[in-house]
């Protein structure tokens, strides 16, 4: 049996990723998240708070559970919060990496460490692996910051770059666009959406098989996992208002000036996939097929 352990499990990417690691049966699962486990299933799999700002803890229950693998996903991803709460944002993203790296490191385990494509100024997006970075907010120089912790840190290691996660998950406070759209349009609302940015949006059920394979593999290096669509918000929106059969005269084209966001957005990201297509067998849904899964969970 292969240990994996989760961190940040209560949220959508932790609880994608225990869902399809309790599927898999030569995987044990390991369930970390700060506080109680808001997982609405409780059988097959150990859970433990832990928080990851704290070095003694990190410490205490990766020696308790000695995994083989850990999958580093808990981060403070609210890109305007960062902004404001600049020493809370580093102390999540960064010196919890160090501690997490740290620990692995004396275990011999293996870190598959999730980032994201606000490393990057999206001057030429979509973007390879070898993608240069350059942050615009103080949220892409933390996430650039801890890639560069696990680079240097002589543990064995992947990286699994992300954009624009959406999905469902259990007592989930935050909305993604696809709910936004399709609730403002019931609501009869007219919106705004902006047409000057590009992602390759990514369902999180993707994401998580995404890191399944490099854990499975161990594959080590940096991994583009994200969808395959490259497409505005606005073409989100449409694609969206069009599932479920809503008004998409509602919908207005916007540039970003129009939104005053006290942190700066990458207009240009979204990932090519070759190498994890190649090296990892990564096949993502079409945006549409996103869609589709989020409104069967509906």
């Amino acid at each position: 049996m292969k240990k994996i352990l989760i961190t940040g499990s209560n949220g959508l990417l932790g609880q994608k990723l225990v869902e399809l690691l309790l599927k898999q049966p030569d995987i044990q699962c390991i369930a970390t998240a700060r506080g109680a486990n808001r997982l609405p299933f409780t059988e097959g799999y150990e859970y433990y708070s832990m928080d990851i700002t704290k070095r003694e803890e990190v410490d205490e229950i990766i020696e308790k559970t000695k995994p083989d693998v850990v999958i580093h996903g808990a981060a403070m991803t609210n890109v305007d919060q960062c902004e404001f709460e600049k020493d809370n944002c580093w102390a999540q993203n960064v010196h919890a990496v160090q501690y997490i790296v740290d620990a692995c490191r004396k275990h011999d385990i293996f870190l598959c460490h999730v980032s994201t494509d606000f490393i990057f100024d999206g001057a030429a997006g979509p973007y390879t692996e070898e993608g240069e970075a350059n942050p615009l907010s103080f949220y892409g120089w933390s996430k650039y910051a801890a890639e560069k912790t696990v680079q240097h840190s002589g543990i064995r290691w992947a990286i699994a770059r992300t954009v624009l996660v959406y999905g469902i998950a259990y007592d989930m406070s935050r909305s993604n666009i696809i709910l936004w759209v399709k609730k403002s349009l019931e609501e009869k609302k007219n919106i705004k959406v902006v047409t000057d940015q590009w992602r390759t949006p990514t369902l999180a059920e993707d994401l998580a098989i995404g890191c399944f394979l490099i854990a499975d593999q161990e594959a080590s290096g940096i991994f583009n996992i994200s969808g395959k669509d490259f497409l505005t918000p606005y073409e989100m929106a449409i694609l969206t208002a069009d599932y479920f059969g809503l008004d998409k005269s509602l919908i207005a084209q916007a540039d970003s000036s129009t939104f005053s966001q006290p942190a700066k957005r990458p207009a240009r990201t979204g990932f090519v996939l070759d190498k994890s297509n190649t090296v990892l067998g990564y096949e993502p849904r079409s945006f549409s097929e996103g869609i589709a899964i989020l409104a069967g969970q509906l």
